[in-house]
C-alpha cells in the first residue's frame, strides 16, 4: 500500500480549500469513510445545525435535517382496514400491506 501524502480539497459548502492530511486519509480509510467534501468549520457547522450528530437531538420524520430529498411514498390499500395509506416502499403483491395505525396496533403480523 503506498503511503498517503496530504492532499487539497475544495469545500463544497464555502468553497475554500483545506488540507486532508495522510494520517486523516489513513483514519477515514480504517473506518470506511468517503474523503471529506467540506471543510471542518463547515462540517461543524452542519453538525450543529443537525442537533450535534451522533447521539444528539434529532428531529424527526422526512430527512430530520439531512441534505437529501424527501422519502419517495406509495399508494397502498391497507390488507386489514381496507383505507387508503402510503408506505415508503413500492408494494409488489407478495405480501400485505397495513396502515400505520394497524401496524403499530398488531404486533402478530408475522
Amino acid at each position: 500500500m503506498a503511503m498517503a501524502t496530504d492532499r487539497q480539497i475544495t469545500c463544497t459548502a464555502c468553497g475554500t480549500e483545506f488540507t486532508f492530511t495522510a494520517e486523516e486519509q489513513e483514519f477515514y480509510e480504517s473506518k470506511g469513510f468517503q474523503d471529506p467534501r467540506k471543510c471542518k468549520p463547515c462540517r461543524d457547522y452542519a453538525k450543529q445545525s443537525r442537533g450535534g450528530g451522533y447521539g444528539g437531538k434529532r428531529s424527526g420524520g422526512g430527512g430530520g435535517g439531512y441534505d437529501r430529498a424527501p422519502r419517495q411514498l406509495y399508494d397502498a390499500v391497507c390488507s386489514s382496514c381496507g383505507v387508503q395509506t402510503q408506505v415508503p416502499f413500492q408494494p409488489n403483491g407478495s405480501k400485505p400491506v397495513y396502515c400505520r395505525e394497524c401496524y403499530q396496533n398488531s404486533s402478530s403480523f408475522y
